[in-house]
């Protein structure tokens, strides 16, 4: 897959942010970055910016130096901001897989997300996922993903998601510990470019259960996986306690961080680089990255919406895209 190919972009959700977003973060880049949306081209007008519809992902090059290039995508109504319209929850979902498909196929380096809005999209669509992540595994066939939070001073990997703080320990297990490291590994490696990564483990409890004062999960579960994947060759440390690996010293010594749960992962890079964050999907056969955060139907149409993140993401795929083409 070339690097020189465009990035190819879903709209998501076209009553959130994701239009203006599009619209500034083309103003920004211009010809930097060469980035196409896949979208009604109606949803993006009357935001400043002339929507160029093109062909194909090849002709995104061309397309950018006069517009913001729009490959045309069918949605059955309107676009008003901050007010979803369950008719378009079909055009939301087919346009996320028509990103995958191009990206699949090669005709885009790789594929950044605009913001989805779940209920929208079941109550629209009867979406049967949780959210963009597992729909993008179904789409590619695979078992196991990772959410990945990125900026240029951290990266962090939750093994845990979208699961209630007391649902965590009987969660975590060998299989997913393990399988979270090893796609954390291999993304590392032929994604961002670094030969022999350097993984920090975070332990669950206070203090990483202070030898069994604190809890047992470190001794019972933590350490074994760590001391296996050590035996196999990867460079890991931990478990570490969570409150002394996010200062600056602390994450000079590693390449990613894995935590268990989610907030012991989102707090410190939304405290590190609030703005900035990029959400990385490992484990897939391409490349999608997308801004962290969502839809903002508060502010949408109020041209409020800062596209720090999003370009962040689109930034982040180009890079990666090179890394893997040069792997």
């Amino acid at each position: 897959m070339s690097a020189a190919r465009p990035v190819a972009v879903s709209i998501g959700e076209p009553a959130g942010v994701g239009p203006e977003l599009a619209v500034k973060a083309w103003q920004r880049l211009g010809s930097r970055l060469p980035f196409f949306v896949i979208a009604d081209p109606d949803h993006l007008s009357g935001l400043g910016v002339r929507p160029v519809p093109i062909d194909r992902p090849a002709d995104t090059a061309q397309a950018t130096l006069s517009g913001l290039p729009v490959l045309p995508h069918d949605f059955a109504s309107p676009a008003t901001p901050g007010q979803p319209a369950p008719e378009n929850a079909a055009g939301v979902i087919s346009a996320i897989a028509r990103g995958v498909e191009l990206v699949m196929r090669g005709d885009a380096a790789a594929l950044t997300t605009l913001p989805i809005h779940k209920k929208a999209l079941i109550d629209g669509a009867g979406f049967a996922y949780p959210g963009h992540t597992e729909y993008l595994a179904h789409l590619a066939g695979v078992d196991r993903v990772v959410m990945m939070l990125a900026c240029p001073e951290l990266r962090v990997v939750p093994a845990t998601i979208h699961i209630p703080l007391k649902d965590v320990p009987e969660a975590l297990t060998t299989r997913l510990l393990s399988d979270t490291i090893r796609i954390t590994d291999a993304a590392l490696r032929r994604d961002f470019g670094i030969e022999s990564p350097r993984i920090a483990v975070a332990g669950l409890n206070p203090h990483a259960g202070e030898g069994g004062a604190m809890g047992f999960e470190e001794i019972a579960l933590i350490t074994p996986v760590i001391e296996a994947l050590k035996a196999e060759g990867f460079g890991l440390t931990g478990p570490h306690s969570a409150d002394t690996m996010f200062h600056a010293a602390a994450r000079a010594r590693y390449d990613a961080a894995i935590a268990m749960y989610h907030d012991q992962a989102l707090i410190p890079i939304k405290t590190v680089d609030f703005a900035g964050g990029v959400n990385v999907t490992l484990g897939l056969p391409f490349i999608r990255t997308s801004p962290d955060h969502g839809t903002a139907f508060d502010i949408a149409g109020t041209g409020r919406a800062d596209p720090t993140s999003f370009i962040a993401a689109l930034d982040m795929a180009r890079d990666m895209a090179r890394n893997r083409a040069a792997g």
